[in-house]
């Protein structure tokens, strides 16, 4: 580290050059490319998946998107001459539109089950030629400019579907702008410099928008969910300028202690680099157990990430310095400058609120370790109550017409025919014809079952399928019910001597499968990424304890920000009011993608805190001083960079989009927990209680360990030769080593 440190300083201008270039290259690339970004939830070998092959091979017609024109009238009925003259000719207008494969309306014999009872609903069905993953914005927007000026005065015309959301207004970039802004103000508070305030900022964002651009030609080679991008941006803006804040506070206690502005930045990423890429190798790794699911769905968005905090630590360890060498003292305020000039350098010991807290959880572990351990308990109590199911969109918020179009229908037709099940199978002769017809009505009389459509054949007579409306909402409990009832009850009874396979689909059906494949691979996806944390935390630390430690932590605040978005995202506790739409369940895919970057992200402090307690354990063998020391001197770096952390993450709640809020809310409670619950007061309690134990490791296994070195390389030297003296292996030789001296002024230090 210290020769690139030193390498990327003595050529600055040509590592500004290269990061710029880099930067530019990859946004060109990808701007020529274009994006194709695809949110396919289909699992190979589920019963959902089978039955939307079946569709696509037997009927063609079927593959494009399908979207909903919903109207109401206020008064009167739908069936009035004026209305139904306005809506045929709109319907018209819009099937007449380049993109539009069909559309269905209401008025003819074929179409009065799409009038309510009450008359003064109906809709009509608008199917693309082509799937929504290949439609754009461009594409879709005709449609909703047709329908919707045929809305006035006592017609309401809305619309829904997954093509229509493409049209949906957005917040463009307000979430990453807000983020930016808020972590430059807490970084100016920090360190009192602008310019060392926006080197970070700047890192970062050269980091992240290579990554951005990257991840659009991603999408190129395999499947990448349309919000991968806004995901690794999220993750991206929080490590790197965390990271870099990191490498700048070492960098500026390093001109503190009169080293040059080039020997400080070089020893700031010897030193803290270190942590920094060890931490974000945690996050890769976390990140990239998705891998272990085979889900392409998630191994594209696992990549994307990892590329962006990839490409965030390169910038932190080459970037920054060879910027912090341009800014030369200018990382210090004028007041810590003209004090520098006019005292000399001067030894900066722990003080104020960080050194008296360090003391007061020394002098209290054990009371402080049981508050920590019922906040977090209690935080996590709602996550017991997860649903994973459907979350469609009548959880948009109210002002969207795709919220209201939804609620149209749910209110006209009941809340099935928002999410109806496909049943689809293979037909081989009369005896499954009969079978089929039977099953209709063997259908009408299931538990669950609002509405059945008639059994539609293909061309050729071969595959059949028709549909099946719940009387329950898609993301209902009681529609997962229903399609076990089916594939387990209703419909092996009807193929019972026939050859008929009928397979359950649907958009409820395939988030049920998905889900389930999910939840099945999770125990395995959690063992493998916290089995691979804590095997390089035992190399670095050298100790059983330290990785067990950091184990039990990762787990508490995976569980206690679940419990938070179970609150606020499935329980309501004010998701309208935060412009998040109604409640409704957690998606599928959430809590893999979540526990990959939660876990990830909170090794980061673990590491950053305890490879300090890690270098001071080594210089002195005195787990009280180490643990006191480590918590004093990092834990107003950890705090600042929480709140920026947690700052950028809040700010994505604006981006109006329910997966990227669910990421964002997610991850600020579990770096607020783990910053000002776990990190700063749980572990140090731990560490207290636990004393040289924290450390041991059995001779056995420290000779066969390799060594990967974490703290600076002057501690681990000095550590080395200390052990050369007294002819006794390292970790024995800290233990008998206590620096007394070294205690008596860092006590009154704190004191």
């Amino acid at each position: 580290m210290t020769a690139l440190a030193r390498w990327c300083v003595r050529r600055r201008l040509l590592v500004l050059v290269l990061w710029l270039l880099a930067f530019c290259g990859m946004t060109a690339a990808a701007a020529a490319a274009g994006s194709t970004y695809s949110n396919n939830y289909e699992v190979p070998g589920t019963e959902s998946g089978r039955a939307t092959q079946l569709l696509e091979d037997g009927f063609s017609g079927l593959g494009g998107d399908s979207d909903t024109v919903v109207w109401h009238t206020a008064s009167g009925s739908v069936r009035a001459a004026d209305v139904e003259q306005t809506m045929n000719s709109t319907l018209e207008r819009i099937g007449e539109l380049p993109g539009v494969a069909s559309v269905a309306g209401p008025y003819g014999d074929q179409g009065a089950s799409r009038i309510s009872a009450d008359g003064r609903t109906a809709y009509a069905t608008v199917t693309f030629d082509k799937p929504v993953e290949q439609l754009t914005k461009a594409d879709v927007q005709p449609v909703v400019d047709t329908a919707e000026a045929a809305d006035g005065p006592g017609l309401q015309v809305e619309l829904g579907g997954s093509a229509i959301a493409l049209t949906e207004p957005t917040n463009g970039h307000l979430s990453e702008i807000v983020g930016v802004v808020v972590a430059a103000v807490v970084l100016f508070l920090a360190f009192g410099s602008l310019a060392a305030s926006l080197l970070p900022i700047a890192t970062a964002l050269v980091g992240v928008g290579t990554a951005y651009a990257g991840i659009g030609l991603l999408g190129h080679a395999m499947t990448v969910a349309d919000f991968a991008p806004m995901l690794g941006m999220l993750v991206g803006l929080g490590v790197g300028i965390d990271y870099a804040l990191f490498i700048v506070t070492r960098h500026r206690r390093g001109l503190k202690r009169g080293l040059s502005a080039d020997e400080a930045a070089t020893t700031a990423v010897a030193t803290t680099g270190r942590a920094v890429v060890f931490a974000g190798a945690t996050v890769c790794i976390a990140l990239l157990g998705m891998l272990i699911l085979r889900l392409s769905f998630l191994n594209g968005v696992a990549i994307a990430a990892s590329l962006t905090v990839v490409l965030t630590v390169a910038a932190s360890v080459t970037l920054l310095p060879a910027l912090l060498s341009f800014i030369g003292p200018r990382a210090l305020s004028r007041r810590e400058r003209r004090r520098l000039l006019e005292h000399g350098p001067e030894p900066e010991l722990p003080t104020g609120f960080a050194a008296r807290w360090s003391a007061f959880v020394e002098r209290h572990p054990k009371l402080l370790g049981v508050v920590a351990v019922v906040a977090v308990a209690v935080l996590a109590l709602p996550t017991f109550s997860l649903h994973l199911g459907t979350s469609d969109q009548g959880n948009d918020p109210k002002s969207t017409s795709t919220r209201q179009a939804y609620d149209l229908l749910a209110d006209g037709f009941g809340p099935g025919v928002n999410g109806p099940l496909t049943l689809v199978t293979s037909v081989g002769g009369a005896e499954d014809r009969l079978a089929l017809d039977n099953l209709d009505a063997t259908l009408r009389t299931t538990e669950g079952v609002a509405a059945v459509t008639p059994v539609t054949y293909d061309a050729q007579g071969r595959t059949a399928y028709l549909n099946v409306v719940p009387d329950s909402a898609p993301q209902s409990r009681s529609t997962s019910d229903l399609v076990d009832r089916l594939r387990t009850e209703v419909l092996p009874r009807a193929e019972k001597g026939t050859t008929l396979d009928v397979n359950v689909g649907g958009v409820s059906a395939a988030y049920d499968d998905f889900a389930g494949v999910i939840v099945g691979k999770l125990p395995l996806f959690v063992g493998v990424v916290i089995g691979l944390g804590c095997v390089l935390l035992l190399l670095a630390f050298r100790s059983i304890g330290i990785p067990l430690k950091a184990a039990a932590m990762n787990v508490a605040a995976v569980g206690a920000a679940f419990g938070v978005v179970v609150a606020i995202f499935q329980w309501g506790w004010g998701s309208e009011l935060l412009g998040l739409g109604r409640a409704g369940p957690i998606e599928p895919f959430l809590p893999v993608i979540m526990v990959s970057v939660l876990f990830g992200l909170s090794m980061d402090y673990q590491v950053f805190l305890v490879s300090r307690m890690y270098e001071e354990w080594l210089e002195t063998g005195d787990n009280r001083r180490a643990v006191r020391v480590g918590l004093a001197e990092t834990s107003r770096v950890i705090n600042s960079a929480a709140v920026i952390m947690i700052s950028v993450f809040l700010a994505f709640v604006l981006s109006g989009d329910r997966v990227i809020a669910m990421f964002g809310i997610a991850l600020a409670a579990a770096v607020a927990i783990d910053a000002f619950i776990l990190r700063t007061l749980l572990v140090p309690a731990l560490m207290h209680m636990l004393g040289g134990a924290n450390w041991w490791l059995p001779g056995w296994l420290d000779r066969r360990l390799p060594h990967i070195s974490i703290e600076p390389p002057e501690c681990r030297a000095a550590h080395e030769r200390l052990a050369a003296l007294t002819g006794v292996p390292e970790s024995v030789a800290a233990e008998t080593d206590v620096a007394e001296t070294d205690v008596a002024e860092t006590d009154v230090a704190v004191k």
